[in-house]
């Protein structure tokens, strides 16, 4: 049943209209699907006051004004990264003394709310414009060409989750009982590099990067899992090779390496792993291996190899079905950051 204070003034009226035909409440809030209380007190209304509006209501004046509001809003949309305690300090600079809190009520009275940012890497203006061209000559590429093409990444996993959080329930006072906590290992206990690669079909092979992954050890890599990936994921002559923009893959060794492998590499923009479906993978791979709670680095790459097999096809397929969006999404951004 509605308020009158949340009826539209016609309603109002039609109830009032219905009150002077000389009908009951029962009858006009069965008609109207309103509470009979809202019907007397909408009626009750009308006979002292000859009006059916709300009466406004007294209070303490907002201590900020709407110019004030709109100085912070403005202030926040050229500098995001404000913090309320600073904005009060400005204010209070120019003498209106307000909580901390004040500052951030009026902001959410803007739609303005604080939130983590988001880690994006960063892109200068050469950047852009490489990533509007990727997008801009990749929109109107069929489907069958993505489904030529082998994705390869890196990615490393920790063996407990770095920064990685769950919630327990707990009574107040017992935070730090055994139960409830999450066990930790300085410096994490260890983590392990892993190169991958995935095409339309599936899963490649995975392979872990012992040390530190240079040109030659990057040009091992793939002469001892491309050819077997491309069997497994039975791509047709003249598939492409995708790989980041990286120093090492674009080494001149490794340049001459893919030139001698006769290897056809997908052009690619530097700072662009937001174009990479592999990542959407990586992400997967990180839930599932730390749900099992691999106990060392033995067993982190074991879950890491089995878990990576689980991957269904029907992930990647929709990943690629979407890829149209995140070009147009780069486009939109002018080359800039996007949300994938």
């Amino acid at each position: 049943m509605g308020s009158s204070k949340q009826l539209c003034k016609t309603l109002k009226m039609k109830v009032i209209d219905a009150h002077n035909a000389g009908e009951g409440y029962k009858k006009i809030a069965k008609r109207c699907q309103l509470a009979v209380s809202t019907v007397r007190n909408v009626i009750k209304r009308w006979q002292i006051r000859g009006t059916v509006e709300v009466k406004m209501r007294s209070g303490r004046p907002r201590k900020l004004s709407d110019r004030t509001a709109r100085m912070l809003v403005r202030k926040t949309n050229q500098n995001p990264h404000l913090t309320a305690k600073i904005l009060q300090e400005d204010l209070a600079d120019s003498g209106v003394v307000v909580h901390r809190s004040t500052v951030q009520r009026c902001l959410h009275r803007q739609g303005l709310h604080g939130r983590v940012s988001r880690r994006k890497p960063y892109l200068r203006p050469h950047h852009k414009i490489q990533r509007l061209k990727y997008a801009t000559g990749h929109l109107q590429k069929p489907d069958a060409f993505w489904k030529q093409v082998l994705w390869t990444d890196e990615v490393k996993i920790e063996l407990f989750g770095h920064n990685q959080q769950r919630h327990v329930w707990r009574k107040k006072g017992a935070a730090f009982h055994e139960k409830n906590t999450l066990p930790t290992i300085k410096h994490g206990g260890g983590s392990i590099m892993l190169w991958g690669c995935v095409a339309a079909s599936g899963t490649g092979n995975i392979a872990r990067v012992e040390g530190r992954m240079d040109s030659i050890k990057y040009q091992q890599i793939l002469e001892a899992n491309i050819t077997p990936s491309v069997k497994k994921l039975k791509l047709k002559r003249g598939w492409l090779l995708q790989q980041e923009h990286d120093p090492k893959h674009t080494s001149k060794s490794t340049m001459e390496y893919l030139k001698r492998r006769r290897l056809k590499v997908l052009e690619w923009p530097s700072q662009s792993p937001d174009l990479n479906i592999i990542g959407n993978l990586w992400v997967d791979l990180k839930r599932a291996v730390h749900a099992r709670r691999p106990q060392n680095i033995t067993e982190l790459e074991a879950f890491c190899k089995e878990e990576w097999e689980k991957i269904p096809s029907i992930r990647i397929e929709r990943l690629l079905a979407g890829y149209e969006k995140r070009l147009q999404a780069v486009i939109s951004a002018r080359g800039g950051v996007t949300k994938y």
